[in-house]
């Protein structure tokens, strides 16, 4: 308490006490009152800097474990990431290639989702960034396994259908090795006999005299039969399906019709000088899914490997063509 002040009365020649009125008293107290809004002021400032409040520290600890999970998911999704990758590897690699199918191509198994606001409804709120890349990774994943058990269906369907897949598959010479002359041209840049151009040559010739007997290297239905002046003359045109096709050209005669079904190593016509040809051959050609393709490759069913080693260098060597 305050000590009172007093002060002296001259008229009453007395000591009177000092009485303040209520302006003054807050006056002389407006400091103090100041001086303890500031420190309120300041210490409710700080202290939230300071020292955590316990709902501070229970969110920060639920953010701690949300973070801490997060590092785990995102640990195991890693390991779901590389196990996808080798089964992915080993199906385009190993199982596809057994079956001579093309590899599921990488912009199908690593396509996005369509549509710049498909994640529209997780945004919005605290940690939104976080959620919607965890959802967006668990989508690839999801979106690369439907694609590769997509495939392993298609796997397991050219399984049932290997044996008729292996028996179609062109795998033998259109032309016997005891009537074979010799193999003139093979697959590559060559110069053409009559125009004297370098051109590419999409087959093989296989020389023999005219009549000679020509196989058809795959089991298959007769798609095409031409006869033409110029050109591949008369020509045949077998669908082997499973993507494979094979022409055989500049034949003297055909010995089956349009719509016919084959077995490899039935005749299906014989070695001529049809069309642009400058002597008696067989043009042969191996097409697959719309593309041809060196039918050297292809000769694995009827020859040694000597055999095979010694065609490689007669259709390698020759610079010209007889078609």
């Amino acid at each position: 308490m305050g000590r009172s002040k007093y002060k002296f009365d001259s008229e009453s020649l007395r000591y009177v006490k000092i009485e303040l009125t209520t302006r003054q008293k807050l006056i002389k107290a407006l400091p103090t009152i100041l001086i303890t809004i500031f420190l309120a002021a300041l210490f409710t400032y700080l202290y939230p800097k300071i020292y955590e409040s316990p709902t501070e520290m229970k969110l920060k600890r639920e953010l701690n474990q949300l973070s801490f999970q997060y590092e785990i998911l995102n640990q195991q999704f890693d390991k779901v990431d590389a196990v996808l990758k080798e089964i992915e590897n080993r199906d385009d690699n190993i199982y596809r290639t057994i079956f001579s199918a093309e590899p599921v191509p990488s912009s199908m198994r690593s396509a996005g989702f369509g549509g710049s606001h498909r994640y529209d409804d997780l945004r919005g709120y605290d940690y939104s960034d976080l959620v919607v890349e965890t959802k967006n990774h668990l989508d690839r994943i999801t979106k690369r396994i439907v694609v590769q058990s997509k495939s392993y269906d298609d796997v397991v369907k050219m399984a049932i259908n290997k044996e008729k897949m292996l028996s179609s598959v062109p795998a033998i010479q259109p032309i016997s090795n005891k009537d074979l002359t010799r193999v003139a041209s093979g697959w590559g840049w060559r110069i053409h006999p009559i125009y004297k151009i370098r051109r590419f040559h999409y087959g093989i010739d296989f020389t023999s005299p005219v009549g000679t007997d020509i196989y058809v290297t795959g089991d298959g239905v007769v798609k095409q039969i031409k006869s033409s002046r110029i050109g591949y003359g008369k020509e045949i045109i077998i669908d082997h399906g499973f993507g494979y096709e094979t022409l055989y050209a500049h034949l003297s005669k055909f010995n089956v019709k349009i719509g016919d079904v084959v077995k490899r190593g039935d005749v299906i016509g014989f070695i001529g000088n049809s069309g642009t040809s400058t002597a008696p051959h067989l043009h042969y050609e191996v097409i697959k899914n719309g593309k041809k393709v060196d039918p050297r490759n292809y000769f694995f069913k009827d020859l040694t490997p000597v055999e095979y080693d010694r065609m490689i260098e007669l259709s390698s060597n020759s610079g010209t063509t007889f078609d």
